[in-house]
């Protein structure tokens, strides 16, 4: 497996969404929980691995170094409940005002990547610890596309920018891909707080109100100057 330079989320790093997206795409299960061991590099050959004789599991290696591993999966909050694709348009403006975003190039939600490169989601607020952003897909979007969408409202849902965090773990379900140019809704909500994780949920809904995948998630804060050293 190789993680095109593309998809960086940090400088240097995969995006942690799309990572895990690609690893569980190696489980035949139907909810899968990706722990993230270390920054994954990009355009380097790496390895997978299956850890059971069902391929109810498997492993990323850049070499002997762990860089991810998958399982089985469950979870076990409600998901999200949606906002109207307009409320999420009008937190994407509050979403445009912020500053000092930690990661500005990152695929999901780097404010400095060209429209069609990243994907360019916007999580702007629309409760307590609750945001949302609006997404409409040029194209159909391979499952690890939705792993992807899923990941960064999580985070913002506690305010990165000023706390830069990164995704520790991700445990997401994907039921269904939206249509080229679906008006899409995605929801991210702050659970708790220990210390440097903060657990968070995240959620994505199509044009009719359908739920097409939900996600938990752990995130790590970090010193983004240190991180992946």
């Amino acid at each position: 497996m190789i993680i095109d330079r593309r998809f960086h989320g940090p400088e240097g790093s995969g995006n942690g969404g799309y990572v895990a997206g690609r690893l569980a795409g190696r489980v035949p299960i139907d909810t899968v929980t990706v722990t993230l061991r270390r920054p994954p590099p990009l355009d380097t050959e790496l390895a997978v691995t299956a850890e059971d004789e069902r391929g109810h599991s498997a492993r990323l290696w850049d070499g002997e170094r762990l860089v991810a591993e998958a399982l089985a999966g469950a979870i076990v909050v409600p998901p999200i409940a949606p906002v109207p694709f307009e409320r999420a348009m009008e937190a994407a403006e509050k979403f445009r005002t912020q500053e000092n975003h930690p990661f500005p190039g990152c695929f999901v939600c780097g404010p400095d990547r060209e429209p069609g490169d990243g994907l360019r989601l916007e999580p702007g607020p629309v409760g307590d610890g609750i945001v949302a952003a609006p997404w409409m897909p040029e194209r159909v979007p391979e499952r690890e596309l939705v792993w992807a969408a899923l990941d960064c409202p999580g985070g913002w849902s506690f305010d990165v920018a000023g706390r830069p965090a990164v995704l520790g773990t991700m445990t997401a379900q994907v039921m269904d891909v939206p249509e080229a140019g679906e008006r899409c809704v995605v929801m991210g909500l702050a659970r708790s707080r220990e210390g440097r994780k903060m657990h968070a949920a995240t959620a994505l809904y199509g044009a009719d109100g359908r739920l097409l995948g939900r996600a938990e998630q752990i995130w790590i804060e970090i010193d983004p100057e240190s991180f992946g050293r």
